[in-house]
């Protein structure tokens, strides 16, 4: 090998921070943590060397139904519209399909943590578009004037989705204490989205009681706040993105796994000690 060809495989070495092992390749926790959104666990066999990562699959879907959703709860440019539904089709194989695809191939890794991740958001994107999709009959199960033989109302439909909203802010919260062994972005970003779904849910409770002005500015806010989590996401796929095609520099995540040890870590000191 000539010396160039050696410095180029040391200088490739070095910026994925990889120790060679036999036919193994092990990474490190940092660039693990980097790579797959989870602390670093032990698979048998070799998936993570015969199979691509999936998860700037799956977060590239969930930021193109994020990102057009704040703008357009902003009402930028004349948008908006019950749940922007003119982008119905991107919630359903944009963020529904994509995340789906993306925790099973997290599962089939051994990623517990991003696959329940994905699999939860891609959950919510499909129930979100079939809401808004008028042959499923969500909407439609309410009478616009509260006349119906039923004595379904408009109202009633969002009182009623709010809650849904409301679930989804306490399953941001479980994921986000989960991820203080992840890294800052994931953290902020699933922090971040508790306040937004409390907004977005304050805004369907306002329609409800028919207070238009308070609804518009819990909408605002909800909108802003989702887009500050797009913003966060971009930089954590414009990362992956360059990890996965071995770029000369990475950008840094703050990798916390490692700064905060795990149970089983600490395990064997306290048994020490």
């Amino acid at each position: 090998m000539s010396s160039d060809s050696k410095a180029v495989e040391e200088h490739r070495e070095d910026i994925l921070n990889r120790s060679q092992t036999g036919a193994s390749i092990t990474l490190s926790p940092e660039l693990f943590e980097q790579l797959y959104l989870s602390p670093k666990n032990n698979v048998k066999g070799q998936l993570r060397q015969t199979f691509g990562n999936p998860t700037p699959l799956a977060l590239g879907g969930f930021l193109l139904c994020t990102t057009p959703l704040s703008m357009a709860l902003l009402g930028w440019q004349g948008a908006g519209g019950f749940g922007a539904g003119a982008n119905v089709g991107s919630y359903f194989y944009m963020g529904g399909l994509l995340l789906i695809l993306g925790g099973v191939g997290e599962w089939i890794l051994g990623n517990t943590f991003p696959a329940t991740v994905f699999g939860l958001f891609g959950g919510f994107w499909f129930t979100f578009g079939a809401t808004i999709v008028p042959d499923y009959g969500a909407y439609g199960l309410y009478s616009t004037t509260g006349s119906a033989a039923d004595g379904l109302s408009q109202e009633q439909f969002y009182a009623t989705f709010s809650f849904f909203l409301i679930s989804m802010a306490m399953l941001c919260t479980v994921l986000a204490i989960a991820s203080i062994r992840t890294n800052i972005f994931l953290f902020f970003i699933l922090f971040l989205l508790i306040p937004t779904f409390g907004c977005l849910s304050a805004s369907f409770f306002a329609v409800s009681n028919g207070n238009a002005s308070n609804a518009l500015t819990y909408q605002h806010a909800g909108a802003g706040l989702l887009l500050a989590v797009s913003f966060l996401g971009w930089y954590m796929f414009l990362a992956l993105v360059l990890l996965s095609v071995d770029f000369p520099f990475a950008l840094p995540l703050l990798d916390l796994s490692t700064v905060i040890p795990g149970r089983t870590q600490r395990t064997p000191r306290e048994h020490h000690d």
